[in-house]
Parts: structure tokens; C-alpha cells; sequence
């Protein structure tokens, strides 16, 4: 593992106040930007990428014997860019930046990293931190895969909407792998239920993401309680002066690697949809998901009764409907996830939470029933189709 270093002490002291945080069907702070219309119009315009020529194989990695039983059993054969090169050095110990898009197998790139550290040393203890619920528990599952067998690693999932007292009672097992969200690992940090101060391993992922979600102050709370000896894992769909600053501020001589191919949205066919009040954007809405070969639809409306009631309407039109927001549980939003990957339903109804982290494939439309609060938001949205190389669509209704 890595050896001690110094770094640059962090100053001021983590407060005890907890900060207030945004939920998750909404968001605080800064009021909905004034996006130009002209800017939801755009001709997709597909990437063309030349074939990766790895220069690893998972093979060549020095990993705990059942790591690689387990790779072998998910059919992993060829490295992701991001996987060939960032696994070497994170096997090495070094702080590593990756800047990669959503579905390039980045959990893949830290989590055998840091399983493989896990299973080599019992006094190894590690955090992997994500900005929502759907994507801490997704990594959680990929690690869990990963690491199936007698690898003696305890794991906790600290994350909103779940119970408390479960989680309470993971902690008390003293897990090594503890994956959650800024707001309820600080809140655990509160309690006093988690102690970092033995956690030599520490992952943010979509840490751009997390900063826009306005958990700036929750991170750098977390950080500041994790040895400072500690090996870093940053991940980020992009490298802006925030991202950098937070970067800067906690790790040390970090090894840059990007594979960024483009905006995801490149392969997003995007358009205006106009209406005239509420009963005609119903009818348009029905109108498109029956004639516009809308296999797997998307739709975002603004708060989490407006998702509730449209999700609820189109049930009652005949359309296989499912809602995700803040104020459904944890369980709720887990199957109604999973009945959208699994073709159950065709349409799922969200606020933003469902942008930020989820990884559905075949997704054909995302419809902007309601504008998003930025551009930025806008674009997060939309990339959830056109994945994979395949064409996708979005639509923004407008009121005319």
C-alpha cells in the first residue's frame, strides 16, 4: 500500500452544526436559470471512436485469487480505457483523478484496487463516497460481485431513506468497506457510529456531481477526519476550478488520467415539443409515446407531487408507469429502478435525483416534461439516452 506522506493540514475544524442540505427531489439555492430555447434544438451528431487497444489484460493484475475467479465469472475479458489505466497505478497505492463519462467502467477501475487491499491486509479499511442512493448502491453491488466468496469483507451502505437502525447495526460490525452519501455519513459522524480515523482508502465518485448537489461542506468535513496517509480515488465527468480546488486541497501529487470521449450527449436527437396549457401537454405527452417508437421513456417533471400525479395519469391512460423522487423510500425507488431496467414498465417518471448516477440501458427518449433548473441539469438529463453508440432522443415541452 502506499507509504506515509505528508500533506498539506487541512485548517478549520468540522463543525457541529449539521449543514442543511438539498433533498433529493429538489434543489436549493440558486433560482432556475433562464436557459435560451435554442439550446434544447441540436441534430445529434454520433461520435465515431476508434477501437481501444488495452495494454493490459485482467490477468496480468497481481490480485487476490478471488478477485480473479470473480472476473472470470462475470465474463470480463477486456479492459475499459479507463480500467487499463488507472488499475496498475491504484494497485500501486498512488492518488489517482479520473475523468471519465457515465458507463465506462470506472467502478470496476477503483473497486479491484481497493478489494484487492481489502483481502491482502485486515487493517485496511476503506469509503467510497456518491452523490446519490442509486449510485452507492450500485457500486455497492459491483463490489459485492466482485468480491463474492470467503473474502471476510464487511460492508456497510449508509445512504437516505433507508433505516437507521440497520445501519447502526452494520457499524457495529466494524466494516471495512463503507459506501453511502456526504449527507448520511456525516450524519453517522454526528453520532459517533462511524470513526475514519482507520480508513486508509477513501473514493469520491462524481465528485462534479456531488458538488453541484451542494454537498461542498459535507465532503470536506468527511476528508478532513480521513488519515492523511490515506489513499485517494477521484472520479469526475469533468475537471472545472471547483472540482480542482477540492482536489488540491486533499490529495497529493494525484495522477491525472482522462478518457473522456465527448459530451454523451452527442447521440441525442434534441427538440422543442410546444403546447397550449395543461390538457393539450397531456395530449401531446400521450401522442409521442404512442407514435414516436418510445420503447424505454424518461420523463422529468419539477417537483415530487408533479411525478406522483403524472406518473399516476398515465397508468390510468394505459401506459406501464413507475415514479422515482425524494419522497418515496429507498425500497420503493429500488424496485421501481429495477422494473425500468427489466422492461416491466416503459415509462419512468423522476425529479433530478434519477440523472444523477443511474445507468439504464436503452434508453430511446428523455422528455423534459418540465424545463430543468440549468443547463448543466439539462445536459445530465439527456445523457441518460444515446448510450452504447445508439441514437437516442430528447424532448422539451415548451408552453407556447
Amino acid at each position: 500500500m502506499s507509504q506515509q506522506r505528508n500533506r498539506r493540514p487541512h485548517h478549520g475544524r468540522p463543525s457541529n452544526n449539521r449543514a442543511r442540505r438539498p433533498q433529493s427531489g429538489g434543489r436549493r439555492g440558486p433560482k432556475k436559470e433562464n436557459i435560451d430555447p435554442a439550446k434544447f434544438v441540436r441534430a445529434a451528431r454520433p461520435q465515431t471512436h476508434t477501437e481501444y487497444d488495452p495494454e493490459n489484460t485482467f490477468s496480468d493484475f497481481d490480485l487476490a485469487p478471488l478477485l480473479h475467479e470473480n472476473i472470470e465469472r462475470k465474463g470480463f475479458h477486456t479492459l475499459s480505457p479507463i480500467q487499463d489505466q488507472i488499475i496498475p497505478h491504484g494497485l500501486q497505492g498512488r492518488d489517482v483523478i479520473g475523468i471519465a463519462n457515465t458507463g465506462t467502467g470506472k467502478t470496476v477501475a477503483f473497486a479491484l484496487p481497493v478489494l484487492h487491499q481489502l483481502m491482502t491486509d485486515r487493517n485496511s479499511k476503506a469509503l467510497i463516497v456518491a452523490p446519490t442512493r442509486e449510485l452507492a448502491e450500485q457500486v455497492l453491488d459491483e463490489c459485492r460481485a466482485l468480491s463474492n466468496g470467503k473474502s471476510k469483507i464487511f460492508w456497510a451502505l449508509l445512504i437516505g431513506g433507508s433505516s437507521m437502525q440497520r445501519q447502526l447495526t452494520d457499524m457495529r460490525r466494524n466494516p471495512n468497506l463503507v459506501i453511502g452519501t456526504p449527507g448520511r455519513i456525516k450524519d453517522h459522524l454526528e453520532r459517533g457510529s462511524l470513526n475514519l480515523s482507520q480508513f486508509n482508502m477513501v473514493v469520491l465518485d462524481e465528485v462534479d456531481r456531488m458538488l453541484d448537489m451542494g454537498f461542498v461542506r459535507d465532503m470536506r468535513t468527511i476528508l478532513a477526519q480521513v488519515p492523511a496517509s490515506r489513499q485517494s480515488f477521484f472520479f469526475s465527468a469533468t475537471m472545472d476550478a471547483r472540482v480542482r480546488g477540492l482536489i488540491d486541497e486533499f490529495a497529493v501529487n494525484p495522477l491525472e488520467i482522462s478518457v473522456k470521449t465527448g459530451d454523451t450527449s452527442d447521440n441525442v436527437e434534441q427538440d422543442i415539443v410546444r403546447f397550449r396549457g395543461d390538457d393539450h401537454k397531456m395530449e401531446v405527452l400521450h401522442e409521442i409515446l404512442r407514435t414516436q417508437e418510445a420503447d424505454k421513456v424518461l420523463i422529468f417533471d419539477e417537483t415530487r407531487g408533479r411525478v406522483e400525479r403524472l406518473s399516476k395519469k398515465l397508468n390510468q391512460n394505459g401506459f406501464n408507469s413507475e415514479s422515482i423522487h425524494g419522497g418515496r423510500s429507498q425500497g420503493q425507488r429500488k424496485r421501481a429502478l429495477q422494473k425500468f431496467k427489466d422492461d416491466h414498465v416503459t415509462v419512468l417518471v423522476a425529479t433530478d435525483v434519477a440523472a444523477r448516477g443511474i445507468d439504464v440501458d436503452g434508453i430511446t427518449h428523455v422528455i423534459n416534461f418540465a424545463t430543468p433548473q440549468s443547463y448543466s441539469d439539462y445536459v445530465h438529463r439527456i445523457g441518460r439516452a444515446g448510450r452504447a453508440g445508439n441514437k437516442g432522443y430528447a424532448l422539451t415541452f415548451l408552453e407556447r
